[in-house]
């Protein structure tokens, strides 16, 4: 079982940057791909994008595509997204999380397709 924590978040005015860090509890980690999703109040949790076990491969929702960046660093057990030129749209409380799955028909864009998330951090775009 991995345990998730994300860091990070805050308040940033529109235009500006953030990077998120999601920390795991273990180093089996690094067997999973990873995702990021948001939810604003009053809407659903929505797919930002994911990452391959390995790091090579990213997919992006078209949202953000060009403006978040993700990352892993599988030897200090941590996922990272890069937010810039963030905009107020952009306020939500962002989740990571882990996908045991072998293999996916959407891309793991989904969230029933992850098994263990993070508790959120919230971002707030704001002037």
């Amino acid at each position: 079982q991995v345990q998730l924590v994300e860091s990070g978040g805050g308040l940033v005015q529109p235009g500006g940057s953030l990077r998120l860090s999601c920390a795991a509890s273990n180093r089996t980690f690094m067997n999973y791909l990873m995702g990021w999703f948001r939810q604003a109040p009053g809407k659903e949790r929505e797919f930002v994008g994911r990452i391959s076990q390995s790091g090579e491969s990213t997919y992006y929702a078209g949202s953000v595509r060009g403006r978040f960046t993700i990352s892993r660093d599988n030897a200090k057990n941590t996922v990272y997204l890069q937010m810039n030129t963030l905009k107020p749209e952009d306020t939500a409380v962002y989740y990571c999380a882990v996908s045991t799955a072998a293999w996916s028909t959407t891309g793991w864009t989904k969230r029933q397709e992850y098994d263990y998330w993070g508790p959120g951090t919230q971002v707030t775009v704001s002037s």
